[in-house]
């Protein structure tokens, strides 16, 4: 099972932002690192996630453990759902890749747990 570690972050809100990603496959590791141009941090965290799930997608990757320290990312792909319309948009691509592996899960992590993907994402807002 691969595990991928997903973050986005925006200096300002909104403001320039990144995306990090650090995707643990056996004994190798995989670091990305990819400006997003200004938005605010929510959005960042939902690309965060479909630049993922589209470089796993390209990888090959069939199974796929998601950990994210978002909560409204992690709660709007568990009910299929987001409040804020703005996000909808978002939230179907997202679901509409998820559904083309063999095994997708997502959990929640604290911060503490995401901090490879964290620094990540803050070398990304640096490369804007």
């Amino acid at each position: 099972m691969i595990e991928v570690y997903i973050d986005g972050a925006s200096a300002d809100n909104p403001g320039p932002s990144g995306a990090g990603i650090f995707i643990k496959n056996k004994d190798d590791v995989e670091r990305f690192f990819i400006p997003l141009g200004v938005m605010e941090n929510h959005e960042a965290e939902y690309h965060a996630f479909i630049n993922a799930l589209k470089i796993c997608l390209e990888k090959g990757y069939k199974n796929v453990s998601f950990r994210t320290d978002s909560q409204l990312v992690n709660r709007s792909v568990e009910k299929e759902f987001v409040k804020n319309k703005k996000f909808a948009p978002l939230l179907e691509e997202a679901l509409k890749l998820t559904r083309q592996f063999d095994l997708f899960f997502m959990k929640w992590v604290p911060r503490s747990e995401n901090k490879a993907s964290d620094e990540l994402s803050r070398v990304a807002i640096r490369n804007n």
